[in-house]
């Protein structure tokens, strides 16, 4: 049970360091395209037009199948496209790359939270998320500072390669340690909803918004 609520907070870890290491590496990124800061900073913006299509992909579905499946499949695509930012050579194809790259980070949180759930039980449920969204809460620590050092001391492109080596560890783990579940009901909306009625959720919201905002300073301050 503990490995398993590891290895998706490893996941965890590889998301959020390919998206909040972006604001501390635009300026070399900027600088090698032959593009302005502000042109760079539409990398970020196509990543979080990629997470919300992935989020929306799977709000859209009626159904959760094979869960451990899909939490490899997204992170063998976030795996690729982080792979091929560091080869990107211009605007547009980076642009197109990081869009598929943030793809990945909607389905995965939103099915990883379905097995986390599934694995502890819903007694246990909110510590399993708390465990999960772990990794986005160490990669401020740990993971953007390495990433920023990368990209100084080497070339912004071995971080996207280090960010790309860190998925092949964690795709080995997902499959190593996630059992594999039945497909689930992945209720409407108004059910769904129907949840914010109880303080869990929302706490869950606060840490996340919290993490975020940590990144973000994190990130512009290195």
């Amino acid at each position: 049970m503990k490995k398993s609520l590891l290895s998706l907070a490893f996941g965890g870890f590889g998301l959020g360091m390919t998206e909040f290491v972006m604001m501390g590496i635009l300026p070399d990124i900027a600088k090698e395209l032959n593009i302005t800061i502000s042109e760079a900073a539409h990398f970020i913006f196509a990543y979080a037009m990629g997470v919300g299509g992935g989020a929306l992909l799977l709000i859209l579905s009626s159904r959760i199948k094979f869960p451990k499946h899909i939490l490899l499949a997204f992170m063998a695509l976030f795996t690729v496209f982080n792979s091929l930012s560091s080869l990107a050579n211009g605007y547009l194809w980076m642009s197109i790359i990081r869009f598929f790259a943030g793809f990945s980070f909607g389905v995965y949180f939103g099915v990883g939270v379905v097995v986390a759930m599934r694995i502890v039980g819903q007694e246990k449920a909110v510590q399993a998320i708390f465990i999960m969204l772990a990794g986005l809460m160490v990669v401020n620590l740990a993971g953007v500072p390495f990433g920023n050092y990368i990209s100084d001391v080497f070339s912004w492109r071995y971080t996207f390669v280090s960010i790309g080596l860190w998925g092949v560890i964690v795709l080995y783990f997902l499959y190593k340690w996630i059992p594999d579940l039945e497909e689930t009901e992945n209720n409407d909306f108004k059910r769904k909803s129907s949840s914010l009625k109880s303080f869990s959720p929302w706490v869950l919201m606060l840490v996340t918004t919290v993490v975020y905002l940590l990144g973000i300073v994190i990130s512009l301050r290195l």
